[in-house]
């Protein structure tokens, strides 16, 4: 057998961007089908045909063609050749919307730009955990789950979610679901998740159910009243104001993410340290009832 790095090496660039994608389609919405690879690249269909059928060449078994589904679905033995489907790797680029993520550059800066983030925890579940939260949300279907609250009467309990989003706060990722368990729509954090199956059952709900999805409301901020004035006007500047409040249109659902993400004080009377808490909540009264868990 032809070790996968030898394999990745002999394939030019451009095309195992495209077997790349196929893999990392094909493991985490469970299936990719002709249209799937043309619309991504830009091809037409038999060249997106060629793609699928190099890509059994190489990796024989990896994916085996279902007819009711129209398209290649993940095989029993199914192990990833040209693709990283690290959780860490796969879900910035699905948020990204990208086809692939890296290139063949080693550490070359391909802008220029050196780029550094923070070393936080990964906070993630495991590649096959994931797999059977997108493949649920990708084909409309219910999902069983583990799942370990910080509520110790819900720790560990299993239940059947709908989910229809995945949500990156910055700090952790999400699932937005419908519990069936508690009949309304709550975020399950991926990494409490110990274990998932998708279902054959349908979804009966959606993210058009969801209100707290679909509605959107303003959060109307303001440089810390405990700032001095100069400090104020750079922050007006820093938020891109064009007076002195910042208006920031947010999705109900997320609201307590914002506020946490942006260190807002959302005291009554501002009281927190202006130093840490830059930002102030000026239209409270609206906005609590929507993240009373974000309000101190």
């Amino acid at each position: 057998m032809i070790p996968k790095e030898k394999m990745r090496l002999d394939v030019k660039w451009a095309t195992r961007q495209r077997l790349q994608y196929i893999e990392v389609m094909a493991w985490y919405t469970g299936v990719v089908t002709r249209s799937d690879v043309a619309r991504a690249f830009g091809q037409s269909d038999p060249a997106a045909t060629k793609d699928l059928k190099l890509y059994g060449d190489l990796a024989p078994g990896n994916l085996v063609y279902n007819h009711s589904v129209f398209g290649f679905v993940p095989g029993e033995h199914f192990s990833a050749v040209f693709a990283d489907l690290d959780p860490a790797a796969a879900l910035p680029v699905i948020a990204a919307n990208l086809a692939v993520a890296n290139g063949p550059y080693g550490d070359e800066l391909i802008y220029g730009l050196p780029t550094a983030s923070l070393p936080l925890p990964a906070r993630l579940p495991s590649p096959q955990t994931l797999a059977q939260i997108t493949r649920a949300i990708h084909g409309r279907r219910k999902l069983r789950v583990g799942y370990r609250s910080l509520s110790s009467r819900e720790s560990g309990a299993e239940r059947v979610l709908e989910p229809h989003t995945l949500v990156n706060t910055g700090l952790r990722w999400h699932v937005r679901a419908y519990s069936e368990d508690t009949c309304d729509f709550r975020d399950f954090v991926l990494s409490r998740i110990t274990a998932a199956e998708c279902l054959d059952a349908p979804a009966e709900s959606g993210e058009q159910y969801d209100d707290d999805w679909v509605e959107s409301v303003s959060l109307s901020l303001a440089p810390h009243a405990g700032l001095d004035a100069a400090r104020r006007e750079s922050l007006l500047l820093d938020y891109g104001a064009s007076g002195e409040v910042i208006e920031v249109n947010v999705r109900r659902a997320l609201l307590g993410y914002v506020l946490q993400r942006l260190s807002v004080d959302t005291t009554p009377d501002h009281a927190l340290n202006p130093n840490a808490y830059q930002l102030m909540l000026l239209n409270r009264d609206e906005i609590e009832p929507f993240a009373a868990w974000a309000f101190r």
